[in-house]
């Protein structure tokens, strides 16, 4: 019979979908990854002992006492066995998919019901996705939408959607016949017929089908952490894949806790949400007696309270938590390194992260199969891989991918790819002596990850070439079960044929023979090559210039490796910080970095914590001494806070010191109230301006009397900022009146509106009137014209002062020292605005490193060290 090219076929439709709808593709993307990290923020803000608190609360409110601290009790060790975070991922991952399929599924499930037709075609779909193999989903997935939770999220929505459908129909279709006829009798409108007759009725089948949806979405979960999804599936797919004992029964733990706290809760649900199922419950709980008040539950309202409570106590522990830090030369850039789960692999990406960490970067690392890897590499999704191995191994994901990707070059070559046996197994030197001894082997190779270059090779040459085809049967697994197998065989003395290449530690450990390879049906030798993606050189020179001239040599890799094993999982930086203090100077020669080495200061190694408000020399200022005290050896940290919380904080002494202080009028409410327990280190910006600003080319304009006569101009419109400001205040009630300019429009859009509508206007040549202060940036960026104020009506001027708790001097005396004597110039703290500005949000450090590239000397002057 003809083959039948189903799989072709899919491929090119797969192809075809991602060449032709990316744009949706990506719509999708940006929708359910701002869904993830809206929901994930929320969940991940409370400190772990309170979301426990809310959330056994509500299961208090749904199954009793014993159930709420079982739940408490379940919450806490998950956040003992340091699996909190990867458990709020996971939880995060399946309230986006479930809701989103309830959202689809019973509307559908509904429609089905009341159309054969519909529920027809439904059926054979359903089944489809019910039955394909879970991990089929995650192909498509990572083509379309590249790695991270997205895939995941898509692919337990389609796994997990069924159940819902069938359910929901299931209900509908179970109601009582003549119920639904007797509705229809009274003239009732279909609509209503199913919101107050069908769909309460059918409500406990509806929940039981919303219980298997997030039954299988966790399940599901779990298996996306193949392709990045993160959270318990990446820890689970780690422990399998280096067979980690103890991180397999910790994130298999937590899995298994969450499940049952979901399964309980959404089973329990039915009970306050549906008529029938109150009534049930009320009947139980008057059944149990004297033990009755374990089935107690708060009311809905005293349960609300609760969470409320519990809510606004997380809010406001992590409020003045708030950390802005970014460290230098990287200026908190993220780089995301991508591995194989190999040793030489492992220990590279853990080194460079390490690297990218001490020059300022975020990198993140991320492990996957070779296959999952290069594609998501293509995608963009991983800016670098470490292990490469070319011209060979990888050379089937070389070519598919070639045009997408960068080749950094050979950081170690060359290596070798070879079966190896015990040393004690004797007349076993070459692959043909394995020839006629299967059964001494017990007819198996023991091989790695079935994606790996080198099992492609196996399998399609060399068993081939040596005639073991038929003899061998080569096992699948993972690179830490085959190392396992070795282990156990070596201690048994047993024979065992492995999958090994070089370099590798195993042959430090283990007395093993490297089966020669006459043939040569392995290849030549790969070497180790650093890949990027597409466009990586460009973005990130400073790191592709590192990386392309970075080399290792054996005994180097090897004792790299042999740290980070001794290190054990999850501890693989404190492996290789072991092994460069082994190798002093090392870092400096792979990553030479580009900046000046400063002294450091007699404090150094102190934590100031330093506070600015969203106001751009607050911002400026603050980062500005950030990067000065990081240079100095400080370890400060940037807490942006609004002006009243930022104050308190001062009183309080959770923030050191700020340097954005208007006195002695803007602020003088704040420094009347707390001034007892503050200290003023003095201004250094003197003195600021109130004012209104239009641009130079705006001809007989100066003050503000001009701007009567010009009306007409400006459209009768003076755009402002934020109406609550004491600047908007004081413009209308004193300013515009006193120069008879009342009948101006004044806009209260916001301060980023204003400039906005300035930047518009100022690029057409257009006339605009904005409300301003002095100091700020855009008077370094355009050319403006502040118009005089011959009558006061401004008022007094402020100086920005920088303002410490009353303890600072005593806590930081050196860093009081250099505060006291700072001075800023307009030009000076303009230009540093604009260089902020200008790298973008995010990137504040940055915007300052060129500012003090621009200033030679100015660390010296504004943080002396004798």
């Amino acid at each position: 019979m003809p083959r039948i090219q189903i799989g072709s076929w899919a491929n090119d439709a797969v192809n075809w979908l991602r060449d032709n709808l990316d744009w949706l593709f990506n719509l999708i993307t940006t929708v359910l990854n701002g869904l993830y990290d809206a929901i994930h923020a929320v969940l991940a803000a409370p400190a772990p002992l309170l979301l426990a608190g809310i959330l056994a609360v509500l299961a208090w409110w749904l199954r009793g006492l014993p159930a709420a601290v079982l739940t408490f009790l379940g919450f806490a060790l998950i956040d003992s066995i340091q699996q909190w975070s990867p458990t709020i991922e996971s939880l995060s991952l399946v309230l986006v998919a479930c809701l989103i399929t309830v959202v689809v599924a019973v509307p559908l499930g509904i429609w089905a019901a009341r159309s054969r037709v519909v529920g027809g075609i439904l059926r054979p779909v359903l089944d489809l996705m019910q039955t394909m193999p879970a991990m089929v989903y995650l192909i498509p997935g990572i083509l379309f939408f590249g790695l991270g939770v997205v895939p995941g999220i898509v692919a337990t929505i389609v796994f997990s959607m069924p159940p819902a459908v069938r359910m929901t129909e299931l209900g509908i279709r179970q109601v009582d016949g003549e119920l639904v006829e007797a509705a229809e009798a009274f003239g009732t409108h279909p609509r209503s017929t199913l919101l107050r007759v069908q769909l309460p009725l059918a409500l406990p089948t509806i929940m039981a089908g919303i219980n298997q949806v997030i039954m299988l979405a966790l399940s599901m979960v779990v298996i996306a952490g193949m392709v990045g999804g993160g959270g318990l599936g990446a820890s689970v797919y780690n422990a399998i894949s280096s067979v980690n004992v103890a991180l397999g029964a910790e994130a298999g733990l937590a899995v298994v806790i969450l499940a049952m706290y979901l399964d309980r809760m959404t089973g329990a649900l039915n009970q306050r949400v549906s008529p029938l199922g109150r009534r049930a419950l009320a009947k139980a709980q008057a059944a149990l007696g004297r033990w009755k008040f374990l089935q107690w539950r708060p009311a809905t309202s005293v349960a609300m309270v609760g969470v409320v409570v519990l809510a606004l106590l997380a809010g406001g522990m992590s409020f003045l938590g708030k950390s802005g830090d970014a460290a230098s030369g990287g200026n908190g850039k993220p780089i995301t390194l991508g591995y194989v789960n190999w040793d030489e692999g492992k220990a590279t990406t853990y080194l460079w992260k390490e690297i990218l960490e001490e020059r300022g970067y975020k990198p993140k690392v991320q492990a996957l199969e070779a296959g999952p890897l290069f594609a998501g590499q293509a995608r963009g999704d991983i800016d670098v891989q470490t292990n490469a191995w070319l011209p060979t191994t990888h050379a089937e994901y070389w070519n598919k991918y070639k045009d997408k990707l960068e080749d950094l070059g050979t950081w170690y070559d060359k290596t070798s790819l070879e079966i190896a046996v015990p040393s004690y197994v004797k007349d076993v030197k070459t692959l043909d002596d394995l020839k006629g001894k299967a059964a001494e082997f017990g007819g198996k190779i023991t091989g790695i990850e079935p994606g790996a270059g080198e099992m492609k090779i196996l399998k399609d040459k060399v068993l081939k070439d040596y005639g073991l085809d038929g003899e061998y049967q080569v096992q699948e697994s993972s690179t830490a079960s085959m190392l396992s197998e070795l282990d156990r065989a070596v201690h048994k003395k047993k024979p065992i044929a492995v999958t090994l290449w070089s370099p590798h530690w195993a042959y430090d450990k283990y007395p093993l023979t490297k089966l020669k390879d006459p043939k040569g049906a392995f290849g030549s030798g790969d070497g180790l090559h650093m890949l990027g993606r597409k466009g990586f050189s460009k973005d990130m020179p400073e790191v592709a210039k590192w990386m392309k001239n970075f080399h290792l040599d054996e005994k180097q890799l090897t004792s790299l490796e042999n740290d980070i094993k001794s290190a054990g999982e999850g501890h693989e930086q404190d492996g290789v910080r072991t092994w460069l203090k082994k190798n002093p100077g090392l870092v400096e020669k792979i990553a030479p970095s580009a900046h000046a080495t400063y002294a450091k200061g007699k404090d150094a190694g102190k934590a100031p914590n330093i506070g600015y408000p969203a106001w751009d020399e607050g911002i400026a200022t603050a980062y500005l001494w950030n990067n000065v005290l990081k240079k100095r050896g400080y370890q400060p940290n940037l807490r942006n806070l609004d002006v009243g919380p930022m104050w308190t904080g001062l009183s309080t002494g959770q923030i050191d010191v700020e340097t954005d202080g208007w006195l002695p009028v803007a602020q003088k409410q704040y420094w009347d109230k707390y001034k007892n327990d503050l200290v003023d280190l003095g201004p250094w910006y003197d003195k600021t301006s109130l004012e209104i600003a239009v641009p130079s080319y705006v001809k007989g304009v100066k003050t503000m009397d001009d701007l009567r006569a010009h009306k007409d101009e400006f459209k009768g419109k003076i755009i402002g900022i934020e109406p609550g400001t004491g600047e908007m205040q004081r413009l209308k009630s004193t300013v515009l009146p006193a120069y008879g300019l009342s009948d101006f429009e004044v806009t209260s859009a916001g301060t980023s509106a204003m400039l906005a509508e300035l930047d518009r206007a100022y690029h057409k040549q257009e006339p605009i009137a904005v409300v301003l202060w002095s100091p700020h940036w855009a008077y370094s960026k355009y050319h403006l014209t502040k118009l005089a104020d011959p009558k006061g009506t401004w008022g007094a001027n402020n100086q920005i002062k920088t303002l410490g708790n009353k303890d600072f001097p005593k806590k930081f005396p050196e860093f009081s020292g250099w505060l006291k004597n700072w001075k800023m110039s307009a030009d000076e703290l303009g230009s540093l605005e604009k260089d902020i500005q200008d790298a973008g949000k995010g990137n504040e450090d940055k915007g300052v490193e060129k500012w003090i590239d621009g200033h030679p000397g100015i660390v010296d002057q504004m943080a002396p060290v004798k």
